[in-house]
């Protein structure tokens, strides 16, 4: 029987619920359910949260993710660089916009983009590199424009999903303030969730700004006037976004907790296992992952002391059957390829008790004795 879930979002709105159901009545009350004075204060708050000029909610992030492609003008017969172990997210992407995803490995030490395989990847094609921030760590993106612009290639742009990344920090900006564009999701597991589908564009670029508000409401230049290709309904909803107002207060504590949870799992490893990524600020541990050779064994450990565990991410995108089927290119990815077959994802989340914590750290204690 697992008694401590992988995740367990509702006890946030527990925490939370006078607040938050304040919120949502005065949502409801004020009849403006889409595009209402919720919306655009939370677009000021996180704006502001992530020091940027612009943000656009969405849907979700998904849509958030292809209304930035989009933005940045990628289309059929462009290429996109991306990384083939984060879910497959901006993959279906480039597949809905028409582009080919080109996949490309990943360091060892965060599993996130590596820089130096991008100067094998560059062609004449290439329009957009996606960092994915995986499992909440910064990917470095500073390190992805640099190899750029030695490559002569300014004009490649930056995506950031940030979609397991809401408040990491590298050199003091936070993710989504690093790239030309970026994407977060707010679905309810996320650092920053909300209570159903939720999403946002971040940019500090004016232009880009204007075409992901724009796409996000039909393509219009006024109302019931279509101008830009491509649009469709992609508003997030005033209750989403009030819930949003109310939890974003919270995202920075939330997030120490994380990584107090962390540092806990990693001092309780043995030599045959480590959680992925630093103890620090360019980590906000949305997964906590546990990398081991031993992964089958890990997971029964846990099971049999009632741990609930996941594998994020069990197939590589390039290995999915449906992308079998349609054109691609893929390099070299062997760090990808190994660390597929070695993580297993453990509870991280606020308001884990310190019984249930303890009950992880003794578990992967016995997952050091057996293994070792």
């Amino acid at each position: 029987m697992i008694t401590v879930p992988i995740n367990d979002p509702v006890r946030l709105y527990r925490l939370l619920r006078p607040k938050i159901d304040a919120v949502i009545a005065q949502a409801l009350s004020s009849g403006q359910w889409i595009d209402g004075p919720f919306t655009e204060r939370f677009s000021v708050m996180f704006a502001d949260w992530c020091k940027v000029a612009h943000c656009i909610p969405v849907g979700n992030g998904t849509e958030a993710l292809e209304l930035a492609l989009r933005a940045l003008s990628v289309e059929s017969g462009d290429e996109v660089i991306t990384v083939a172990n984060a879910g497959g997210f901006a993959t279906m992407v480039c597949r809905l916009v028409g582009a080919t995803p080109v996949w490309i490995d990943v360091r060892s030490d965060t599993l996130s983009l590596d820089p130096s395989c991008i100067v094998r990847a560059v062609r004449k094609q290439t329009k957009v590199v996606i960092a994915t921030h995986l499992y909440g760590i910064v990917a470095d993106v500073a390190g992805i424009r640099r190899v750029l612009d030695e490559m002569g290639r300014s004009d490649v742009k930056i995506l950031e999903d940030c979609a397991q990344a809401h408040g990491a920090k590298r050199n003091g900006q936070r993710a989504g303030s690093l790239g030309d564009i970026a994407a977060f999701s707010f679905y309810p597991t996320k650092n920053l969730g909300a209570l159903g589908n939720a999403g946002a564009v971040v940019t500090n670029d004016q232009k880009l700004a204007e075409r992901v508000e724009r796409l996000r409401s039909y393509g219009w230049r006024e109302r019931f006037r279509q101008e830009l290709p491509f649009g469709r309904n992609g508003r997030i909803d005033e209750v989403q976004a009030a819930v949003l107002c109310v939890k974003l207060e919270h995202v920075d504590q939330w997030n120490a907790e994380r990584r107090q949870i962390h540092a806990r799992y990693a001092a309780a490893c043995g030599a045959d296992a480590k959680i992925v990524g630093p103890n620090d600020a360019t980590n906000v541990c949305h997964l906590t992952v546990l990398r081991t050779p031993h992964r089958s064994l890990a997971a029964r450990v846990m099971l049999e002391a009632g741990i609930g565990t996941s594998i994020h991410y069990p197939v590589l995108d390039c290995d999915q059957l449906n992308e079998k089927q349609l054109p691609g290119r893929k390099l070299p990815l062997p760090q990808s390829e190994c660390a597929r077959d070695q993580v297993l994802s453990l509870p991280c989340y606020p308001c884990l008790t310190d019984t249930e914590i303890e009950q992880v750290v003794r578990a992967l204690a016995k997952l050091s004795s057996m293994a070792s």
